[in-house]
């Protein structure tokens, strides 16, 4: 995580705090919700995370996969891929995709896309500068 994230996150999770803290004093869900503008829907998910996670539970979370995604192709795949894409950098995606599974290789052409677009190959001009 950057630097500008975390203190993103830092500043959302005292925030949340800081609405706890209010809805507290107030004694008033619904006041202190408007007041901090979150719905009070938000405001019973906010405590519930707070009471079971503690401050963890206030920092906003990322859902989805870590690094690297678990159907990713190899890097053995990925070479493959590239090293055939800079002989050949005018073929698109689909034809790549059907010439490596011609020689063995099991790819598709969003497999292709996805190892293109990781190493900014993604259109044919910028396969064809690769090459100087």
């Amino acid at each position: 995580m950057t630097t500008t994230n975390t203190n993103v996150s830092t500043k959302a999770a005292r925030r949340k705090l800081n609405l706890l803290e209010l809805a507290n004093e107030l004694s008033n869900v619904s006041k202190a919700c408007k007041i901090m503008g979150y719905s009070r829907q938000q405001f019973y998910e906010i405590r519930r995370n707070y009471q079971t996670f503690g401050s963890e539970g206030l920092i906003d979370r990322v859902s989805g996969a870590t690094n690297p995604h678990p159907n990713r192709l190899s890097e053995e795949l990925e070479k493959v891929i590239l090293d055939y894409s800079l002989i050949n950098p005018t073929h698109g995606s689909i034809r790549v995709a059907q010439q490596l599974n011609l020689k063995g290789h099991s790819v598709s052409s969003g497999g292709v896309r996805g190892v293109w677009t990781r190493t900014k190959l993604l259109t044919k001009h910028q396969r064809l500068l690769r090459l100087d």
